[in-house]
């Protein structure tokens, strides 16, 4: 039995995913880094097993009828935990993007302000005053009723939906309609109402044009459909619908990313011409503070809005003049927070959409240093991703304010720096996956110096220059610009081909964006592939296999095996996404969602299949002794054997093996795997493609070593100089210097962020960027060439 005082947080059983009955003792009050190769277990244990059950304890507090109305993650899989505080989660995933999110409202200073220009505001004369919800866009008393809100409209034009006027209706000239049976009806729709779908568009009248292209009418006619010879043709009632409407319609509530995308060609986005893109209604642009708007207020950098409100406030007085000072004093405050933590070039109308994961979280990083809360565990997932080294700094003085205040810090990291600081280190695995899931080391970060069988320590304590190379000739240029976005003023670039280059530059210097503007459209371009850490797949039915395309090869196997044919079974059978060889209780997922009503939803093994997905008929088909579900639960490294005599098979696996993913299991869920991993998935897709292609293809990576341990860095490393060998351009936005200085070419931009940022600082093979003293990278970079600390 513990102390009621015992100052450490005691986990005891711990078998979330794949942690093996995991038995440690982390103190509190304490800077706690977590760390291990990527899928080592080391989020499973933070996240999975402490935040988890520090949730489900919260959860027990309120009331039943409450609970039902919060979404509950499931407990964990874990024997017990003593000394465990209230827990708050900061993790690196992002809501669904949303033009009305912003760093206002992500950080609530938009509120703040919002009630600054309500109480404390000029208005006109005889102006009644306004209640703070008239200064927001996202309410109806604020939001401009043209744009409702957004700031922009949507509109096109007779040249965007009709790029070929020579063409007739009947030949496609309307090119915004859709295909197929949806695009002949509504051409079907247009002859019966008596126009010319068979006449060159150009030659039509001007009237009949407009009318076809840009009513709001919906027209009902019975069409007599012309269709071949020997088909039922039945006459229907068909109703009209005009391009503009179709695309505004099409772009505004289809779910289909393509589809969206399709309207989007169709359409110009201009600023709302009612309220200039300010989104808001004249009454409350009527209302200033320091002569400017709340739109003006919100477009400025925070550092420089911090200056604009302290000039702001009159004297001392009583009055409105007190209540602006406490309002501009709490802005401030909480603004210096944010500044703190290297993010003073963002302004409050910034979307979250176009914000990096790194900045988003420290961005709520900031609300909770502010909210002044005290025996807190925060659990903070790589908090230094998207981080430029001269940022990282800066975040660990916030993260000691934290410790300081009277809080635990728990941090799953891979940056060295951040793990150098730790007073607690708990190392995971040795390895991933299936050969993982075992705590190492729990203690002082010396303490690892003596645990051989660690990916980290030699990472940690061995720190070695970066051997001297040749560095690889450009074979051309690539010219960017001049590119206008975010901070990019026509902003103008030289990319060098057929080699390796990083672009750097401290976060908000505007290189995602630069980065964003290649298209391969661009001359010398080629091929152009983007490897992102988005999910492989929203849905538990997407899988390792499924992406990758080795489930195909797999269900022909299985599909050409003697028991098959003799059964007439074809390769659909052995898919769980489809009706046929599934279990349909379960509809091939393996498992039922058991409602509690009070209590979280858990998840049981299907009562039909025991979680197998098929149904009983199927898995008696085996190849080689293993059936469809055993094939799926095998690891790529155990599959790699298995097929080891089918080439189609084994192409796709010993991709994976190389980007060290051999501890996947290939029907793992997408849903399990971590940004990283899906990165790494999505490029050992394109290295088994790259065998087969021929001609140059343009790689871009934006920051690919975002929740790598430095392990799994030198094993992307290899795979991304093997790209650019076979012939290859590889672009990668990088804060890792160790990356950084293999790089061939470095294109640094900066020197700040935001306004203060932009522009191309430097250029050239890393060794001579690391002696250029424009640069804020350089002397971060020359560490790696002289392996210093």
């Amino acid at each position: 039995m513990h102390s009621p005082h015992d100052p450490y947080l005691r986990v005891r059983g711990a078998r979330e995913h794949n942690l093996r009955a995991v038995d440690v003792d982390v103190p509190r009050d304490a800077l706690v880094v977590f760390t291990g190769v990527s899928g080592s277990g080391k989020s499973s244990l933070a996240f999975g097993t402490i935040y988890a059950e520090a949730q489900r304890r919260y959860f027990e507090s309120v009331a039943p009828y409450a609970r039902r109305l919060i979404h509950q993650a499931g407990a964990p899989r874990v024997g017990e935990i003593t000394g465990l505080p209230p827990a708050v989660s900061l993790e690196q995933r992002r809501s669904a993007p949303s033009a009305r999110s912003s760093v206002g409202t992500v950080t609530t200073l938009s509120n703040s302000l919002r009630m600054l220009l309500s109480r404390a505001g000029s208005y006109p004369a005889g102006a009644e005053r306004l209640d703070s919800d008239a200064f927001s866009p996202n309410t109806a008393a604020g939001a401009c009723p043209a744009c409702h809100g957004l700031g922009r409209v949507h509109g096109t034009s007779e040249a965007l939906l009709v790029p070929d006027p020579a063409l007739s209706i009947r030949e496609g000239a309307i090119a915004a309609w859709p295909g197929a049976w949806q695009g002949k009806n509504l051409r079907d729709v247009l002859d019966a109402l008596g126009y010319d779908v068979d006449r060159p568009w150009r030659d039509l009248p001007q009237a009949e044009r407009d009318w076809i292209l840009f009513t709001d009418e919906q027209p009902v006619v019975t069409v007599h459909p012309v269709r071949d010879a020997g088909r039922i043709q039945r006459p229907y009632q068909g109703t009209y619908t005009s391009a503009r409407r179709y695309v505004l319609h099409t772009f505004a509530d289809t779910r289909s990313q393509s589809l969206r995308a399709r309207a989007e060609r169709f359409l110009t986005s201009s600023p709302c011409p009612a309220c200039g893109g300010s989104r808001l209604r004249p009454e409350a642009l009527a209302v200033t503070f320091a002569g400017r708007t709340i739109a003006e207020l919100a477009s400025l950098p925070l550092a420089e809005l911090a200056q604009v409100l302290e000039d702001g406030v009159p004297a001392p007085g009583a009055g409105a003049n007190e209540t602006a000072r406490v309002l501009t004093d709490d802005l401030r405050a909480r603004i210096a927070v944010v500044t703190e933590l290297g993010l003073g070039y963002l302004s409050l109308d910034r979307t979250t959409p176009t914000l990096s994961n790194g900045e988003l979280q420290r961005l709520r990083l900031a609300t909770q240093l502010r909210s002044g809360l005290f025996g807190v565990v925060y659990v903070l997932d790589e908090p230094s991703a998207g981080l430029h080294p001269a940022d990282a700094e800066a975040l660990l003085v916030v993260l000691d304010r934290l410790k300081a205040a009277g809080n635990s810090v728990f941090v799953v990291e891979h940056h060295l720096d951040v793990v150098r600081r730790a007073d607690w280190l708990v190392d995971v695995g040795p390895a991933a996956g299936v050969h993982g899931g075992r705590v190492l080391h729990s203690g002082p970060p010396a303490g690892l110096a003596e645990v051989p069988e660690s990916a980290t320590r030699p990472y940690l304590f061995e720190r070695r220059p970066v051997p001297v190379r040749a560095v690889r000739e450009a074979s051309g240029w690539l010219k960017l610009g001049p590119v206008t976005r975010h901070n990019l003023a026509a902003l103008e670039a030289e990319l060098p081909l057929g080699v390796f280059t990083a672009v750097t530059g401290v976060s908000g210097s505007g290189k995602s964006t630069l980065v964003g503007a290649i298209t391969d459209e661009d001359p010398g371009a080629g091929r152009l592939v983007t490897v992102d850490q988005k999910p492989i797949g929203r849905t538990p039915r997407s899988n390792l296999a499924t992406y990758t395309g080795l489930f195909d090869v797999v269900r022909k196997l299985f599909a050409a095996t003697d028991e098959a044919q003799a059964r007439g079974y074809r390769a659909g059978r052995f898919s769980f996404n489809v009706t046929g060889g599934r279990c349909e209780t379960c509809q091939g997922e393996g498992f039922v969602s058991v409602e509690l009503l009070f209590l979280p939803s858990t998840y049981a093994p299907c009562p039909e299949c025991q979680g197998a997905r098929y149904r009983p008929e199927t898995l008696q088909v085996t190849h080689r002794g293993l059936n469809i579900a055993e094939v799926l639960d095998l690891t790529v490294e155990a599959a790699a054997e298995f097929f080891a005599d089918v080439p189609a098979a084994l192409r796709s696996l010993r991709a994976l093996l190389d980007v060290g993913l051999g501890y996947l299991r290939l029907g793992q869920p997408a849903t399990e795997l971590s940004g990283g991993e899906a990165q790494r998935i999505k490029l050992a897709t394109e290295l088994q493609r790259a065998t087969t292609r021929r001609g140059h293809t343009l790689y871009v990576l934006d920051e690919p070593t975002t929740g790598l341990h430095p392990a799994d860095v030198e094993v992307l490393m290899r795979q991304l100089q093997r790209l650019v060998d076979a012939g290859n351009s590889v672009v990668v936005v990088e804060h890792d210097m160790a990356v950084v200085a293999e790089a061939d070419w470095v294109l640094d931009l900066g020197p700040g962020g935001g306004d203060e940022g932009g522009r191309v600082v430097a250029a050239g093979p890393p060794r001579d960027l690391a002696a250029d003293p424009r640069s804020r990278t350089a002397p971060y970079l020359a560490r790696e060439f002289t392996g210093g600390a």
